[in-house]
């Protein structure tokens, strides 16, 4: 590896856990916001479109617009699907706790495994199979443990995001030409026009507009953009590994700043899920072709 291809890898590694970090932050926002969950949803979606096309802006230059021109039904399929995931995200956060919401995200890269099979019959390796079932156990031991703290809807609105990433990963996986940042924000801009019928404005104090802002230009559109130029520089399983970090470290965040606790039996069934999840990645870090776990 010459010192610049060294360079550059250091780089991508220090973007895409930079990006993961930001992620991470989701929970926090979610539980600092006072406003209802169909506002917040909203104005974030707008917030994170326009940040994230003005990246994309600047990045392109001259070759934007004719990048947008040229894009097609699987980039809106991805948009669609980009949105949907955001939606059904920020509900579960809303709904179940933080922990819980996370633990049934991280299957996510087994049931893209099972869709990719489906649809465009990616066959899933032995590994992907064994942590499938593991990553099923911990999930069900989570469920039906003590409960938890969040309600059945909460789940499975999880369940639902979970869903929405593993096709949006499908398609851009069959569909590699797919600009990322235009359906993302594309993505974002679905979430503010679902959420129209149910906002209420009025509920938006100047604290909360301010975290809004944050919650959609640092830790949505800055974390995607820094993933996009980090993931460049680095392996597919390198990018799956480091951007796994949010799963653990969004419910952590929420624990040491919000007192947020996971209740025993989402602490046991998440040890049981991330086992699976880093297991997997690191199997696939073995195989030169393996799939990249982004998280929206």
């Amino acid at each position: 590896m010459t010192t610049d291809h060294a360079r550059q890898h250091r780089l991508g590694l220090a973007y895409v856990a930079l990006s993961a970090l930001l992620w991470s932050l989701s929970g926090l926002f979610m539980l600092s916001i006072k406003a209802d969950l169909m506002t917040i949803i909203f104005l974030r979606g707008l917030v994170s479109g326009t940040a994230i096309m003005a990246i994309f802006a600047l990045v392109e230059k001259r070759q934007a617009l004719a990048t947008l021109k040229a894009m097609r039904g699987p980039t809106l399929a991805a948009a669609v699907l980009a949105g949907a995931s955001m939606i059904f995200g920020l509900s579960a956060i809303h709904y179940a706790s933080v922990a819980e919401a996370m633990v049934i995200y991280a299957t996510a890269p087994f049931m893209t495994a099972g869709i990719a099979y489906l649809f465009i019959r990616e066959k899933a390796s032995l590994a992907t199979l064994i942590a499938s079932c593991v990553a099923v156990c911990g999930v069900l031991f989570m469920v039906t443990g003590d409960g938890g703290s969040g309600s059945l809807l909460g789940k499975i609105l999880a369940v639902l995001m979970s869903l929405a990433v593993a096709g949006l990963a499908t398609v851009m996986r069959h569909y590699r030409n797919i600009q990322m940042l235009p359906a993302m924000a594309g993505g974002s801009f679905i979430c503010a026009l679902a959420a129209v019928p149910f906002i209420h404005l009025g509920s938006v104090t100047p604290t909360d507009f301010g975290l809004i802002l944050l919650f959609g230009i640092v830790q949505n559109a800055c974390g995607l953009a820094l993933y996009v130029v980090g993931a460049r520089r680095i392996s597919a399983a390198s990018a799956s590994l480091i951007t796994a970090l949010e799963v653990p470290f969004t419910p952590l965040w929420t624990w040491i700043f919000m007192n947020d606790a996971p209740s025993q039996a989402t602490l046991i069934g998440g040890a049981i899920v991330l086992v699976a999840l880093f297991g997997h990645i690191l199997a696939e870090l073995r195989r030169p072709h393996a799939p990249v776990l982004g998280a929206v």
